[in-house]
């Protein structure tokens, strides 16, 4: 057995289950082949649906302390795999091993998240009006939620859904990306896992995954016994997922594009900035979607900005992810690389320079994968083009010459998702902060616009999608909520001082 198949094995993806389908799942690595997966049948897809649902009237019924310890289970399971599914995460989708493991690690936080809050689903007592009466709010299991995730995150977007709407009430049905089926079915079998261990208490299709494309999601977007559907993707998708879902009257919880920038101002360190463009722009290959796009930068620290990360890039080792000293592995496929290569011959036709970067490297190597030395391109203006969300390493630089400006010219872009500015003027951080600073979902301060922690809700506005996942009160998406009055008096008074009959 070879070492790779020896991973998919530890990660319970068995030989039998890597053959013989027609979904094709190739490695970004080197373009090989790691699988063909037997799809789901479209025609199956009611009865999976009617297993979460059979599977909702019992689980609602579990104390949520105790769906708390399911998720315990399965943040433990991760613990112990984190190596083994930071590795399939690598040879799927390309990631360095670092962020491979990183992206596992998000999902042990985020079940050490929802254990604490399987005790903290709070409600809420209200004063009433009427004497003799109580208000209070109480929040409910909604019902089957179904998970559609993306490539570029195939554990941790599942893992984050997953865990806050277990400890919610709520059964899963989780889509994969058919780009990275394989690192979403090693995060399940963690999952599978920890149910097992969890005993007869979980009901059967409390956790149940679906292989496929198109059919499959529109099944579950299409479906009114799920109430919720959490989709992460292009801003593409979500036109087309969140109208069907509102037509049915569903929730939705939209994961969407992000342009994502940072402003740079003459009174920040600029080492510091220096490292936070370097991790953000070119970490994922460019690939997350809250990679740096956008530089904004002072007229005045421009040049000497520009000198330290040009010689930067320069030192930027590409390569094979799971080499010792790689920062940038590949792009996830041929159709990313024509994207990227369309988007750098804009830059020259809308007035634009490539200053580095942009040509494919390591083709003798992986002819049939597509490594980018990660580019950057000084823009005159905010064109078509830099407004536009490219997602690939290709960073647009931007002069300002006042923060009002700069300020301007961040929001001037369809998408909110992250955003950051480098300083240490607190007039400026504050004016960054407010209701006129960034419109973005997430606003830093020093630090880049990638790598969120989970304990913050997760999310941007605009064409972002306007949800909440992950930490925070996001929570409450997964269920319902109630609002009850009591009566312990022995009258019977109206509101509004309601005088009938």
């Amino acid at each position: 057995m070879s070492e790779v198949q020896a991973v998919f094995e530890r990660c319970g993806i068995s030989a039998a289950q890597l053959s013989g389908g027609a979904l094709r799942v190739r490695s970004a690595i080197d373009g090989a082949d790691l699988a063909h997966l037997h799809e789901t049948p479209a025609a199956s897809m009611p009865e999976v649906i009617a297993r979460s649902q059979a599977a909702f009237r019992g689980w609602r019924e579990v104390p949520a302390p105790a769906r708390g310890e399911l998720v315990r289970l399965w943040g433990e399971e991760l613990r112990t795999s984190k190596a083994d599914i930071g590795q399939v995460i690598s040879l799927e989708v390309g990631k360095i091993a670092q962020e491979g493991l990183g992206e596992v690690q998000e999902g042990v936080d985020i079940c050490e998240f929802a254990l604490g809050l399987s005790r903290q689903l709070y409600g809420k007592t209200i004063v009433s009006e009427r004497p003799g009466h109580r208000i209070m709010e109480q929040y409910h299991p909604l019902g089957p939620v179904a998970v559609i995730t993306a490539f570029n995150f195939p554990s941790a977007v599942f893992a984050w859904n997953a865990a806050i709407a277990l400890v919610c009430g709520d059964p899963v049905i989780f889509k994969p990306s058919e780009k990275a089926p394989l690192s979403g079915l090693a995060t399940f079998r963690a999952l599978e896992r920890a149910i097992a261990r969890f005993g007869d208490r979980a009901p059967e299709g409390l956790a149940q995954v679906v292989i496929g494309g198109a059919a499959q999601s529109q099944a579950l977007v299409d479906s009114p016994d799920i109430p919720l559907v959490s989709a992460t993707g292009s801003t593409r998708m979500g036109r087309e997922v969140g109208p069907r879902v509102a037509a049915r009257f569903g929730r939705r919880i939209l994961e969407l594009g992000g342009n994502n920038a940072m402003i740079v101002t003459p009174a920040a360190d600029l080492d510091m900035a220096l490292r936070a463009i370097l991790f953000s722009a070119v970490g994922t290959a460019g690939q997350r979607c809250t990679s740096l796009r956008r530089l904004i930068v002072h007229r005045a620290v421009k040049e000497a900005l520009m000198a330290k990360l040009l010689a930067a890039y320069e030192s930027l080792r590409i390569g094979h992810p799971l080499e010792e000293g790689t920062l940038v592995g590949p792009l996830i496929d041929e159709a990313a690389y024509d994207t990227l290569r369309h988007a750098i011959a804009e830059v020259e036709a809308q007035g634009g320079r490539i200053l580095t970067g942009g040509d494919r490297v390591l083709a003798e190597r992986f002819p049939k994968a597509f490594y980018v030395r990660p580019a950057i391109a000084d823009m005159p203006a905010q064109t078509a083009l830099v407004r536009r969300e490219t997602f690939g390493p290709l960073l647009h630089v931007l002069a300002y010459d006042d923060l009002d400006q700069a300020i301007a010219i961040h929001n001037d872009v369809p998408q909110g998702l992250s955003s950051c500015i480098f300083s240490n003027d607190l007039r400026e951080v504050e004016r960054f902060l407010s209701a006129a600073g960034s419109d973005c979902g997430m606003a830093n301060v020093n630090i880049g616009p990638s790598g969120a922690e989970i304990g913050g809700a997760f999310g941007g506005e605009k064409e972002t999608g306007g949800d909440r996942e992950s930490g925070s009160d996001a929570w409450k998406q997964y269920m319902r909520r109630t609002t009850n009055t009591i009566n312990f008096s022995t009258e019977l008074p109206l509101a509004q001082g309601i005088r009938f009959g």
